[in-house]
């Protein structure tokens, strides 16, 4: 028997709107029913994680969480936004998922150098975004263990 689906928030840090959509309807096609909260740059990523800015006063709510992190951003690109966040005691233990257009060398070996946990390509197609939906939910949603988020909730307050 499946191991129970867990009810987790989702972080898409994506600054273009075409692959949020995307990411979000191959998410639904593939029948994740997860919160999706997407923030456009490294800087609305740490307001909402650390619940200030537009964030501030969100409620609180019990749940793991989890963020999917694109490294070419305005702002506050992924590679800082990851840093900090891992730099950050009371963030580190967020799994961060780098999921870029980038297949630099560089970028995937800082990423996992700077404790990323995993690195992948953005699927091309709708159908590899869906496979790939399907793929993320029984690894992260069923098999892996999350920390608890505290009692923290993304939504803008």
């Amino acid at each position: 028997m499946p191991a129970p689906r867990k009810s987790v928030q989702l972080i898409l840090a994506e600054d273009d709107e075409d692959d949020y959509v995307l990411t979000k309807r191959a998410f639904e096609k593939a029948g994740l029913r997860n919160e999706l909260v997407w923030v456009k740059n490294g800087e609305e990523l740490l307001d909402l994680l650390k619940s200030r800015g537009a964030y501030a006063g969100a409620p609180a709510a019990a749940g793991a969480r989890l963020v999917i992190l694109d490294l070419n951003m305005p702002r506050m690109d992924g590679r800082e936004a990851l840093e900090r966040i891992k730099a950050d005691p009371d963030l580190r233990r967020i799994p961060i998922i780098v999921m870029t257009t980038s297949t630099a060398e560089d970028d995937i070996a800082r990423s996992y150098d700077q404790g990323a946990c995993s690195f992948i390509h953005k699927p091309v197609t709708f159908a590899e975004f869906v496979a790939a939906a399907g793929l993320f939910e029984k690894y992260w949603l069923e098999m892996v263990e999350l920390p608890d988020a505290g009692g923290k909730s993304w939504t803008k307050a």
